[in-house]
């Protein structure tokens, strides 16, 4: 009887101390992938508070010098890769009405624009000024935060202003293997409003929601799993005080069965 009782509470230790996962909870896109045509030729609009980088070149590098206050900070953040935490240059700031302030011609309203708007806005605006104008443009502060059970969460820099929630989850070094697949999180700002999406990696229709891309500071969070939350309170701070619980039990047993 001893022997029985000893192996039913061995079985409750390991249940409580490991659990299980099944593997429909881990594994992603678990159905075939569906069309996306509404993501297919996805491009982000300007935002209040957007940071823009703006070049503008013509025939004549004289006449641009006035358009390009920033030409030093520019040249070098045309270029670049994904960073982590990375500080933005000088830039033009979109203020709450969605305006920035440009040399000589003054307020120029872009939020709501894509970048291909802007640019055709901007040429036309350029052309009493410059023979042929062309201008290059680029939001310096897009950034995403990857949060939760992943393996390096953080904020990252993205320089093509366009990334997937997969590879937003890729360069925080993929999910831990006890992060919840079928509820992750993407909070969006959208018109001073939060706006919340619900994402199962475990099914493939995601790839139609619309934030598989990810958009300038949304946060992704990716919550643990029910495993995850109930080892949190078997860290080394109180195991001893679990064990000696389970102990006291097993004991008061033998001696209830004596």
């Amino acid at each position: 009887m001893q022997t029985k009782l000893h192996a039913l509470l061995l079985l409750i230790m390991l249940a409580v101390l490991t659990g299980c996962l099944s593997s429909k909870k881990v594994i992603y896109f678990q159905n075939s992938i569906p069309s996306a045509e509404q993501n297919k030729n996805y491009t982000p609009t300007i935002k209040p508070d957007d940071l823009l980088n703006i070049l503008v070149t013509s025939m004549d590098a004289e006449a641009s010098k006035p358009f390009n206050p920033f030409t030093n900070a520019l040249s070098s953040n045309f270029i670049g890769g994904y960073v982590q935490g990375a500080q933005s240059p000088p830039a033009y700031l979109v203020d709450a009405t969605g305006t920035i302030d440009f040399p000589v011609i003054g307020k120029l309203t872009v939020g709501g624009l894509n970048r291909t708007q802007a640019i055709e806005l901007l040429t036309e605006k350029l052309k009493p000024f410059l023979n042929a104008p062309n201008i290059q443009i680029r939001i310096s502060n897009y950034k995403i935060t990857v949060l939760g059970d992943v393996k390096t969460p953080g904020t990252f820099n993205i320089p093509n202003e366009r990334i997937t929630i997969l590879e937003a989850i890729g360069l925080a070094g993929d999910l831990n293997i006890t992060a919840k697949r079928t509820d992750i999180q993407v909070i969006r700002d959208k018109n001073g409003q939060k706006t919340n999406y619900l994402i199962d990696l475990t099914k493939s229709d995601f790839f139609a929601s619309p934030a598989y891309f990810l958009e300038q500071n949304d946060v992704v969070y990716v919550k643990p799993n029910k495993v995850k939350i109930n080892s949190g309170a078997l860290n080394p701070s109180n195991a001893g005080i679990i064990i000696s619980a389970i102990s006291l039990l097993i004991t008061m047993a033998i001696l209830i069965q004596r």
